[in-house]
């Protein structure tokens, strides 16, 4: 096991790169499901989510080659099970996309209930409703989804929720089913158009990105294709969150800043000076401390649930009071205890928590929870007075490339130790 070691209180300086965004990667590989010839995808994140998604689409017959370019090379065109087994779906949800894929090309799946971060239910009864509507057949028992169909029909889905993976999870199957398939209140992150990019270049006829209706004709067949994977806008944001919380001045490259309009507003409301390019964002807090920002997480394109976390640290050393509202899933708050330990003053009331600045935190043991809690943990760490350590730090690799190798090129003190 490993824990982050952080000597934290120094302002944050330098460049980075932001990765290929994990949000986009996982569905897109398992978008190869419905192609007859290889992927081959381009600026892939090296994340623990990753290997789980390729160890499962291996054990499931797909094949897959590491470039020399870092790009992969993935052969899902021949499966030779139908089965997403518990071992690997229980410590990622994004699995229950293999699903739609699956029930589209081969008409079966069996699939475990998946498990991931422990924030909320996160319920799948969206995905499996639209696929029903589409002629599916669907069995829920002992843990495990089953699902037959002699074909899927296209037809009208009106999601209740805005849900990211059930509109890819019915995106991808419709891109085979008969007919029209009209998406209502689907979702719009950016890691949804990227999957709609990457879909149309194996074939599949998709209009409406960027909107809450998607309209999809079947096609008789996709192929493989060479696709580039988006920026990750959320590794973006938490390292700009970084800088901000230590007073720093960094630019992070590779990233569009349209796709985090909501963030950049709420991170020059904190005072912070951001000047964007093209493909670059620079965030300079000229040694000021925040000022308090309200958060209201909501669907693309308002504040990113996913952000939530990285803000609340920030708010807790920021200059006067301000409030945290999560409206996407409950339960996701577990790393205002930690914040507490540190010597934030936080109150949680329902789905909303009280924040009121103190000067500074002070250095502390900690356990991370999930994937943001664990990155809001790091952000306090950074800005803390002396030693802080963050235990189970697995949570972190999940999302985020070799983030003490960044942290330390931006002149952070962390390290990664055995223990």
């Amino acid at each position: 096991m490993y824990k982050l070691v952080i000597q934290g209180g120094i302002p944050l300086s330098g460049n980075i790169k932001t990765s290929g965004s994990k949000n986009s990667t996982l569905p897109i590989f398992f978008s190869s499901i419905l192609a007859d010839s290889p992927l081959k995808l381009a600026n892939t994140p090296q994340l623990s989510d990753v290997s789980t998604t390729l160890r499962l689409l291996m054990d499931m017959g797909s094949n897959f080659v590491l470039e020399e370019d870092g790009s992969i090379f993935i052969d899902s065109s021949n499966l030779t099970s139908l089965t997403a087994d518990y071992s690997l779906v229980k410590t990622m949800r994004a699995s229950i996309l293999t699903l739609g894929p699956m029930l589209a090309k081969y008409k079966k799946a069996k699939i475990s209930l998946p498990g991931g971060c422990a924030i909320g239910t996160r319920p799948v009864n969206l995905h499996l409703d639209a696929l029903e509507k589409m002629g599916a057949k669907i069995e829920v028992r002992n843990g495990y989804i089953y699902a037959t169909a002699k074909e899927l029909i296209g037809t009208q889905i009106n999601f209740d929720l805005v849900s990211v993976t059930a509109t890819e999870n019915t995106l991808m199957a419709a891109t085979l089913a008969k007919g029209f398939t009209t998406i209502n209140n689907a979702a719009q992150e950016p890691e949804v158009t990227d999957l709609i990019y990457c879909l149309r270049k194996m074939g599949a006829k998709i209009t409406g990105e960027n909107t809450s209706t998607l309209i999809i004709e079947g096609v008789d067949r996709l192929s493989g294709t060479e696709y580039s994977i988006c920026p990750d806008r959320i590794e973006a944001g938490t390292y700009l969150v970084a800088a901000a919380i230590t007073g720093g001045s960094i630019t992070v490259n590779n990233i569009e800043p349209d796709s985090m309009r909501s963030v950049i507003g709420k991170l020059i409301e904190t005072g912070a000076d951001i000047q964007t390019n093209k493909n670059s964002i620079k965030l300079d807090m000229k040694s000021r401390r925040p000022e308090a920002v309200n958060i209201r997480t909501s669907a693309y394109p308002n504040f990113p649930t996913d952000m939530q976390a990285q803000f609340m640290a920030l708010n807790s050393i920021a200059e006067g009071n301000s409030t945290i509202t999560e409206t996407i899933f409950e339960n996701r708050f577990m790393h205002v205890p930690e914040l507490s330990r540190m010597g934030a003053n936080l109150k949680l009331e329902g789905n909303t928590v009280v924040c009121k600045g103190v000067t500074s935190l002070t250095g502390a043991n900690l356990m991370a929870t999930d994937l943001r809690a664990s990155a809001s943990l790091v952000l306090a760490g950074l800005a803390a007075k002396g030693l802080t350590t963050i235990e189970r730090v697995y949570h972190l690799d999940r999302g985020y490339e070799m983030i003490e190798e960044k942290f330390t090129m931006l002149g952070a003190d962390i390290k990664r130790v055995q223990h």
